[in-house]
């Protein structure tokens, strides 16, 4: 195990570390996150969960036409790989990274064996389930029913609660692919959140400048999915939304040279 980086950082590890789950992490493998990379694919065998600590994982379904719309998105306060203890060997769906970073892996055999003692770790990953279940619910009803640029503040609240800064490393191509639009679609939605002054957006580097600014532009199913997920993982200290800019931050604009520096006060832990 790697001594820079620390189990604990995913939230449903920090509490099983609670719950005398603690010869599990003698287990755990850390692995690297890069941007893009495909976790798994769609029929494939599942022979490892995943606990993302820096990284954030999309899970989203392929059609036929090579067309996808992303369900769920799995952070520091999840993990990848539910439906292997749910009872399913494999999954229809494609797991991609969006956020690069690390995560930790566990096999299958050894996740199995603790969650079928029915102890408190087995009561703690259905409790996830449930609020996974939640997102994918209200994400498609989303994808159905609000505007594209609803949908991509959504999109974006969603990888902010699980990122480490108000910078989000992320292309419009796997924005795009996430929300199941044309990449004009996004260039044309990320812009009028730029105009507006919400987010500034370079070459695959999108930068937060007001959250509350984007969240009160959201649907209301970023806080109906954010308030069930602290509901059901906040009983069991599993979860609180990664900390950033609060609402009276300060946000700060300088310039150096010719290159725009946005500085923010960003909320303590």
């Amino acid at each position: 195990m790697h001594t820079l980086y620390d189990p604990r950082q995913n939230h449903i590890l920090a509490a099983m570390s609670t719950l005398d789950c603690n010869q599990l992490f003698q287990h755990l493998e850390l692995v690297p996150m890069p941007l893009g990379h495909v976790l798994r694919e769609s029929g494939c065998q599942l022979h490892y969960v995943y606990f993302p600590t820096t990284a954030i994982i999309s899970c989203h379904y392929v059609m036929g036409n090579g067309a996808s719309a992303e369900f769920s998105v799995v952070g520091n306060e999840g993990v990848v790989g539910v439906s292997l203890f749910m009872g399913g060997g494999t999954t229809t769906s494609r797991s991609v990274v969006h956020g690069a970073g690390y995560a930790y892996r566990l096999k299958r055999k050894i996740i199995l064996d603790e969650f079928y003692r029915s102890g408190p770790m087995q009561h703690l990953l259905l409790r996830y389930t449930q609020s996974l279940l939640t997102q994918i619910a209200q994400t498609s009803a989303c994808n159905r029913h609000h505007s594209l640029d609803q949908q991509l503040c959504r999109c974006l609240l969603m990888r902010l609660d699980r990122a480490a800064s108000t910078e989000l490393v992320l292309t419009q191509d796997l924005i795009a692919s996430a929300i199941g639009v044309r990449r004009e679609g996004i260039t044309d939605a990320a812009g009028k959140l730029q105009k507006a002054g919400l987010i500034e957006y370079r070459r695959g580097h999108i930068t937060v400048l007001d959250r509350a600014g984007l969240e009160a532009r959201a649907c209301e199913c970023y806080a109906v999915v954010r308030k069930e997920t602290t509901r059901l993982l906040g009983e069991v200290g599993a979860w609180e939304p990664t900390p950033h800019i609060v609402e009276t931050a300060l946000v700060k604009r300088r310039l150096r040279g010719n290159q725009l520096v946005v500085a923010a006060m960003t909320a303590l832990p």
